[in-house]
């Protein structure tokens, strides 16, 4: 039984969550936790690492992607999730020049494809702009193509209106996290190109943990007994959720025992 959702984002970054309605349907799902981790941003109405609203504990998070360092195959970009994010002036920062970065790549995404398709998006570039707001847009415009084909055909990498965005090199990023956060680990290890490397960051970066329960259809090649068998080896964590970009939670995530071991290395609650 899922009692905590450590993977969630909200209309800070790409998610249709507000933190209210995420904190209201954590309630229906019956959850004793969720954690809020927004891509490159960390929540602005949350007002510590982890807090209690009415019972229910919110984990103060953030979902950042960094990049690797190029080697014979090049760099790989990975997503490390922190939790128990703390008021870290550094972290805070970087966020803030990713942010802007969005801005300006959200703003020459949103031309191009106006120009490609004939449209007004009617999106305005800001902070936490992502894709899926843009292939939203697209899916409900004028225009003969959905959210799946926006990014199949018109935004993906390597299509005609992808911009690339600006990435915190992985060193960086992990020296960040670990200074900020509580718990800092590796997310959904089968979504990258090579997951066996992606892997061998959690050994090589000194993690704490990484993500093992979460629900892709795509992970075909999953294996979730080398994730478990790298967490016994090197004692790391094991977190999960839903990866929720809409409005589903509890689709998967930590049962009782999990989120125990999780939660004895978060900071207490503030109400």
């Amino acid at each position: 039984m899922v009692v905590a959702d450590l993977h969630a984002h909200t209309t800070v970054s790409d998610g249709t969550f507000t933190l209210d309605t995420l904190i209201s349907t954590a309630r229906t799902a019956g959850l004793d936790a969720v954690a809020v981790t927004d891509h490159d941003r960390i929540h602005p109405e949350l007002e510590a690492p982890v807090v209690d609203r009415d019972g229910l504990t919110v984990v103060r998070g953030i979902e950042l992607r960094v990049e690797t360092e190029p080697g014979d195959g090049g760099g790989e970009r990975v997503d490390l999730l922190g939790y128990g994010v703390g008021d870290d002036p550094d972290l805070r920062a970087e966020c803030d020049r990713l942010q802007a970065d969005r801005r300006e790549r959200g703003r020459r995404i949103i031309e191009r494809v106006e120009e490609r398709l004939g449209v007004d998006l009617g999106l305005e570039p800001r902070a936490g702009l992502g894709r899926p707001h843009i292939a939203r847009a697209i899916d409900e415009s004028d225009a003969d193509c959905d959210y799946e084909g926006a990014f199949r055909e018109l935004i993906g990498h390597d299509d005609p209106c992808y911009v690339a965005r600006a990435v915190t090199p992985v060193e960086r990023g992990v020296d960040l996290l670990r200074g900020a956060c509580a718990v800092v680990g590796l997310a959904h290890p089968f979504r990258y190109d090579d997951p066996a490397a992606a892997l061998d960051r959690c050994v090589e970066y000194d993690l704490d943990a990484v993500e093992r329960f979460y629900p892709y259809a795509d992970a075909v090649d999953d294996d979730p007994e080398a994730v478990e068998a790298l967490a016994s080896e090197h004692d790391l964590l094991l977190t999960g959720g839903t990866d929720a970009h809409g409005e589903d939670l509890a689709v998967d995530g930590l049962d009782a025992a999990h989120w125990t071991a999780v939660r004895e290395r978060l900071p207490e609650a503030r109400d």
